[in-house]
């Protein structure tokens, strides 16, 4: 038996998932865009165990730290907070991040005298030696029951206070609390992005982002599909008054600019993120619509739509059991290509302010808060974001095409087994 026959039987014996699985592996670009895709939301499911900001949004403002370079690294003092704060699980922090129970105080030089702190708070500019707070000791490491109440023995060189919610005197020694400081409450960041105009990192933004961007395709995608799927399912496969009606619904709304349709409807809906997701998912239907109505007008007069009338189907289990599963391959390119452009109307709604709003960190919203810095040496506070944008829109459509390719029964077996 020859190379060509091995190959002709061992491609007889694949399933199509596997042959379109070979035709989609041996597309590097397309393959290059499945990567980056996965990367992307791998990183969008890890969210906060990522970042170095771990409060909910990245949100923790620190105007002294105003627009630092790229790869700057501040010491942090950990003061604790005087309130009881709820630790919350790893998949909580996760997926939500957590309220940080202490105060973080940037600084330049500590010192410790007698039961007190002393550190030179960061101002973004050199030391500048004379701008010097306190704490003391009890405070930064534990939440006090009254502040006033500590008791500082200087001979025993030791520390007496209450710990909030506590009904019991504490004592401890002032060189263990020293020791304590230094190992578990001086903690030091460095900012490979940067910092933003209210002292936010940029890099846990932008990974938090990543979510948002994916969240709005995802659902606005399953949106559209859901909606088109079953008016294109309805129009193609009853025709008639039922066709003409749903072609007409169809024709109004794709004469309507897409991105004034979708302002509309956010308007209407009002601001947010979920409002974006269901503005979006009712603009993008109308391809989905018409590509599944075209595909079901050509499958219907088959002969195993005639067979499963002629043993008493039901429409519904002949539309979505034998009529639908064959019209899903360009559905699935069509919902590649609708992800992308989903990610691109988000971003565009975030940046005019009628898409998700502060402190939820868009990549469309850090373009708008920094595009003043374009014609300034900080251009990259929004060229980050901006490319960001473009690359997952590129991976999307490398995808797309990639998925198209592989799903094209007319390229025949001869390009399945190269």
């Amino acid at each position: 038996m020859n190379l060509f026959s091995k190959k002709k039987n061992r491609l007889s014996s694949a399933s199509i998932g596997q042959i379109t699985w070979r035709r989609f592996r041996k597309n590097k670009p397309a393959m290059l865009g499945f990567y980056f895709v996965a990367a992307t939301a791998l990183v969008a499911i890890l969210g906060y165990a990522l970042t170095n900001d771990k409060t909910p949004f990245a949100n923790d403002q620190k105007p002294e730290l105003h627009i630092l370079a790229p790869g700057t690294s501040v010491n942090f003092l950990l003061v604790r907070k005087n309130e009881i704060v709820q630790e919350k699980s790893f998949l909580g922090r996760m997926l939500i991040g957590a309220q940080s129970p202490f105060q973080s105080i940037p600084f330049y030089a500590l010192e410790f005298k007698g039961d007190k702190v002393f550190v030179e708070e960061y101002t973004g500019h050199q030391p500048n030696k004379g701008y010097i707070s306190e704490y003391g000791l009890a405070d930064v490491l534990y939440p006090l029951q009254n502040k006033k109440e500590v008791r500082y023995d200087s001979i025993r060189q030791r520390l007496r206070f209450m710990v909030l919610g506590s009904t019991e005197l504490r004592e401890e020694s002032i060189i263990s609390m020293r020791e304590t400081v230094l190992k578990n409450h001086v903690q030091g960041k460095q900012f490979l992005l940067g910092t933003d105009l209210l002292g936010r990192d940029v890099l846990s933004r932008l990974i938090i982002g990543t979510r948002i961007s994916l969240t709005v395709g995802l659902i606005s995608v399953l949106i559209s599909i859901l909606i088109g799927i079953t008016l294109g399912a309805l129009a193609g496969y009853y025709r008639g008054l039922i066709d003409s009606c749903i072609m007409w619904l169809i024709n109004v709304v794709w004469s309507i600019p897409t991105l004034l349709l979708v302002i509309a409807i956010t308007l209407v809906l009002g601001k947010g993120v979920f409002q974006v997701f269901i503005a979006v998912g009712l603009t993008m239907w109308v391809e989905v619509a018409r590509i599944v109505r075209g595909q079901i007008l050509g499958i219907r007069e088959k002969e195993f739509v005639e067979a499963g009338r002629a043993l008493g189907f039901s429409d519904a289990r002949i539309i979505f059991k034998h009529v639908l599963p064959n019209v899903m391959g360009p559905v699935i390119v069509i919902a590649a290509g609708n992800f992308a452009s989903a990610i691109l109307m988000e971003a565009g709604l975030s940046f005019l302010g009628i898409g998700a709003q502060p402190p939820v960190p868009s990549w469309g919203e850090m373009i708008n808060a920094h595009r003043g810095y374009i014609l300034m040496d900080k251009a990259y506070l929004a060229f980050i974001p901006g490319l960001a944008i473009m690359f997952l829109v590129l991976a999307f459509m490398l995808l797309g095409n990639g998925l198209r390719d592989a799903l094209d029964t007319r390229a025949g077996e001869h390009s399945a087994i190269q």
